[in-house]
């Protein structure tokens, strides 16, 4: 009996929710798709008509617009932030608007959030914000800062806000996976680099990711999943075994490993079980009752989690399974 609202909603991670969200709540009140794309809007009214699912509602709208998020937040207890632009190269090329998007609009959502009693936000990140080298990168970043930080400023609300990290959605709009699979066909997948490694986490655990943030965040974390990495000449071997392998260079922003935990970070981040947590520098509980509630236990000082030096990569194998079991061709 919660409303809900997802920003970026008709996006492959915001319709999983969805999904999920509607088979496991049914008496969902609301479920509110918050997004400035209306052709999708309309798509997936037709997967979701209110007719059926009478909880769900649609909503145009753009982060960038302050008024019109307070509109949208109004009644709503629980805000998920997956609005973004996240094309690395994209950005690079518009940096203003990557820069209006992923950064004025998490100011624009906390603000909103924080006046129309909302209780509890999750805004997504991704691992380019770990020591980013490129511009999506770095918006990302400080949209975790400022998520972070609006714990200090909630006054007496009771709010929680935190942010879940994760690497490259398996089958996500505009993903490595969907472009090999429609280029299978030319017999050519071009690789960037023969060295380059990925994380990576299925939209399904994605979702159980977010859920559990909004279940178990005290305010402040940032959460990090356990996933495996893959190499990309792994994946070209996986999708197009018999396809040329050309080599072209990596695009203008990447890397050729990604990294989820810096050995900065190292000093406040925690072993929860199947998640790792960067804690905030400034909390508005005791460190020690956290500890004891979640059995965490702080890792390694120097600890570094990285695709390219991960204990655990998919082979060809598993790759191939897990695309035919989760990426829809």
């Amino acid at each position: 009996m919660k409303s809900i609202l997802i920003t970026g909603g008709t996006g492959s991670l915001g319709k999983e929710l969805t999904k999920t969200i509607l088979a496991q709540w049914p008496d969902v009140k609301r479920l509110v798709i918050y997004s400035r794309d209306e052709q999708k809007q309309f798509q997936m009214a037709q997967e979701y008509p209110e007719s059926k699912y009478p909880a769900m509602r649609y909503f145009i709208g753009d982060v960038r617009d302050l008024d019109r998020l307070k509109r949208a937040f109004s009644g709503i207890d629980y805000v998920i932030h997956a609005a973004a632009m996240k094309h690395v190269h994209i950005a690079e090329y518009n940096p203003d608007e990557c820069v209006k998007t992923n950064v004025g609009g998490a100011e624009n959502v906390i603000k909103a959030a924080l006046s129309s009693g909302v209780s509890k936000v999750v805004a997504l990140s991704t691992d380019k914000a770990c020591a980013p080298i490129n511009l999506y990168g770095a918006t990302k970043l400080t949209s975790d800062k400022l998520f972070i930080a609006a714990n200090n400023i909630r006054g007496t609300q009771d709010i929680k806000i935190s942010v879940v990290r994760y690497g490259n959605v398996m089958g996500s709009n505009g993903s490595v996976i969907p472009f090999f699979l429609q280029k299978k066909a030319s017999g050519v997948l071009p690789i960037t680099d023969p060295n380059m490694t990925r994380f990576n986490i299925t939209l399904a655990d994605g979702v159980k990711m977010v859920l559990h943030a909004l279940e178990h965040a005290w305010g402040g974390e940032l959460f990090v999943p356990k996933i495996p990495s893959y190499r990309i000449t792994d994946l070209a071997q996986a999708i197009g075994p018999d396809c040329e392998h050309p080599v072209i260079g990596i695009r203008p922003g990447e890397k050729i490993h990604e990294e989820m935990i810096t050995s900065s970070d190292s000093f406040s981040t925690y072993d929860i079980g199947k998640y790792y947590v960067i804690l905030p520098q400034m909390p508005n509980w005791r460190l020690c009752d956290y500890i004891a509630h979640f059995g965490a236990n702080l890792v390694p000082s120097g600890f570094n989690y990285s695709s390219g030096a991960n204990t655990e990569f998919l082979s060809v194998d598993q790759l191939r399974t897990l695309i035919d079991t989760n990426v829809k061709c």
